[in-house]
């Protein structure tokens, strides 16, 4: 019942005028694309950002190596990376748009929040503001290594034919668990295997590693699960799945190249907490009606 009543009906799609455009490389204001409009990308890589001024250029420097070299043998290939500055109160913004001034803007863009969404809100605003066929979720620590986008795009392919032009490929560090365990304290692993087994009992049934932010979905599929997601948070990515599930979108789940790098923003107790809160408040509000399976168009 508190989560019925206490569930906002409709996902927050709402863009502050600020974020209706981007800044060029030349600092002009351009208004950002929808993802409602006709695709004109091979890819678009969207890199959800908070306080990340430190790790962020090691990922943009492998990222876009990989992709200009990739451009270089396949001249038909396209991209665009999207940084989203999720109200950063250092000089992410700062950091990243070095990058669009180096590769210009038709390949980086930096779309900055008035204020911190969660990384949830932050890579729906990139979604949903994307140019690209397919879209690749990739965190800015780096942590997955970005060559093996190569393994999730065949894992989309495997997934053919797609139904509705829809499907979903998730990078996976489940094959890394046992390694994981040995180093982390016994607290730390009661944790991680009571939030998957609240995934598996309560959203996500057939996917072992919900939360690897390496995931590529073809734009169809973007746009039907961005479009109703509500959790905003870390567990965004289980919902992201959940509704998947409910569309029958097929999902594949590949193993990845996964370290863990220093300076991540879960605190662990307290994010567990939250994540495992907003596991229950999903299953249930869909459950009770209060969260319907619809798409709307951003404001």
């Amino acid at each position: 019942m508190i989560a019925h009543v206490t569930a906002v009906k409709m996902p927050n799609l709402y863009r502050h005028a600020e974020e209706k455009f981007f800044v060029s490389a030349e600092g002009r204001q351009e208004p950002v694309p929808s993802i409602h409009d006709p695709p004109t990308k091979e890819l678009s890589v969207v890199v959800p950002s908070y306080n990340e001024e430190d790790r962020l250029p090691l990922m943009m420097d492998e990222a876009l190596d990989y992709l200009e070299k990739r451009q270089k043998r396949d001249p038909s290939f396209t991209y665009e990376v999207i940084v989203v500055d999720d109200g950063s109160k250092d000089r992410t913004t700062e950091v990243a748009m070095k990058y669009c001034e180096k590769y210009g803007s038709d390949k980086v863009r930096v779309l900055s929040l008035v204020k911190n969404r969660g990384k949830g809100g932050a890579v729906r605003m990139g979604v949903l503001s994307c140019r690209g066929k397919k879209i690749l979720m990739a965190d800015a620590d780096g942590a997955t290594k970005f060559a093996d986008i190569e393994k999730v795009e065949e894992g989309l392919k495997n997934l053919q034919p797609w139904p509705n032009q829809m499907a979903i490929s998730c990078g996976s560090r489940a094959h890394l668990e046992k390694d994981s365990v040995a180093k982390r304290s016994y607290f730390r692993t009661l944790l991680m295997y009571g939030f998957h087994f609240l995934v598996w009992f309560l959203c996500v049934k057939k996917i072992r590693d919900t939360q690897c932010g390496f995931k590529l979905l073809t734009r169809e599929a973007a746009l039907r699960t961005f479009s109703t997601l509500h959790v905003e948070r870390w567990a965004f990515d289980v919902e992201l799945l959940y509704i998947a599930q409910h569309l029958r979108i097929p999902i594949a789940e590949v193993a990845v190249n996964w370290t863990e790098i220093e300076g991540s923003k879960l605190v662990p107790f307290w994010s567990w907490l939250q994540m495992g809160k907003d596991l229950l408040f999903i299953r249930l509000r869909y459950m009770t009606g209060a969260w319907q399976l619809e798409t709307r168009k951003c404001n």
